[in-house]
């Protein structure tokens, strides 16, 4: 997936040296410097997956690297929060943004692996997410950052092929993080290149996996464990043991195959009630703040309700 990415981005300027323009911007040196980007969160990723051997310390290092790298060689930074009284120190400490920027992408790789737990879910996320940041970077005229993402769109549907329903291929740590950092990184860049661009749109279209992070964190220390330490008690895993119906078949494996299957389309559904109102809000902060807390107050329900065992019954036919 790695290597179709920087194929296709690599393509665009091979593409514009014959004499076809695609107007997308997209040079060499921008080609390198993603790579070079990337390679420390993808390494680690793919090292963990063949091995098992990296602690969860290590690969948040490989990231970090990564953030810094991001951070240094396309000068990246979150210039604004859209609120008065943030901006105002972010003014008198421009690094404020940086660090921002840093933590984003050096967390959202990670907030990746954590939802990629069922077949087609973290992929159809990172779609979503993508086809997003694509349609409002054509919005303000942005065909770098659109062919970018959609770039890592066409490379994800072609995994999702093989992914899912059948489950013959997973992404694992190196495919999370390698959504993760193409990701942050464009939508970074999106709202720091356009002023019109609300910093809370790409806030809400990526509020279910970082959220999902955050509240495991909270969790884990109200339980006074580890936040590495992994568990069985994220949403998608609620959804998949106390929401999706049991499936009668004689062959185990296959009855945890299409449970499986059959527990992404719920968490596909919820990550549209954030994916719809970012792209018709995508330039109106209050109103994406507004969502954003909605969400945070659905998700929380929603987990105490599949805690408790009180989940409608047409959610489980």
């Amino acid at each position: 997936m790695c290597a179709a990415l920087l194929l296709a981005t690599g393509a665009a300027p091979l593409i514009e040296s014959t004499g076809v323009s695609l107007n997308s911007r997209l040079a060499w040196l921008n080609v390198l410097a993603l790579i070079a980007v990337v390679l420390p969160a993808f390494s680690a990723g793919l090292l963990e997956d063949l091995t098992q051997r990296y602690s969860p310390n290590i690969r948040l290092l490989a990231t970090a690297g990564s953030g810094a790298l991001a951070c240094w060689m396309l000068n990246l930074s979150i210039p604004r929060s859209d609120l008065a009284w943030v901006d105002s120190f972010w003014t008198v400490w421009p690094w404020c943004g940086i660090v921002m920027a840093f933590v984003a992408i050096a967390g959202l790789p990670h907030a990746f692996n954590i939802i990629d737990g069922y077949n087609g879910l973290a992929g159809t996320v990172a779609i979503a997410i993508c086809l997003a940041l694509a349609h409002v970077a054509l919005q303000v005229g942005d065909r770098q950052i659109a062919a970018m993402v959609l770039c890592l769109a066409a490379v994800t549907l072609g995994f999702l092929v093989w992914n899912w329903p059948r489950g013959w291929i997973f992404a694992g740590d190196c495919g999370a993080y390698l959504w993760g950092v193409v990701i942050a990184v464009s939508a970074i860049m999106l709202v720091q290149r356009h002023p019109a661009v609300s910093p809370w749109f790409p806030m809400l279209l990526l509020i279910y996996p970082v959220w999902e992070t955050l509240f495991s964190i909270y969790r884990k220390s109200v339980r006074g464990s580890s936040p590495d330490v992994a568990d069985a008690l994220h949403f998608h895993q609620l959804v998949f043991r106390r929401i999706v119906r049991k499936v009668f078949d004689d062959d185990e494996s296959r009855r945890v195959l299409i449970r499986n299957n059959r527990t992404s389309p719920y968490l596909w559904g919820f990550t549209m009630l954030t994916v719809v109102p970012a792209l018709l809000f995508w330039n109106r902060t209050a109103l994406l703040i507004c969502f954003c807390l909605l969400f945070i107050v659905s998700y929380v329900a929603a987990y105490l309700a599949i805690v408790r065992f009180k989940v409608p019954g047409w959610l489980r036919h």
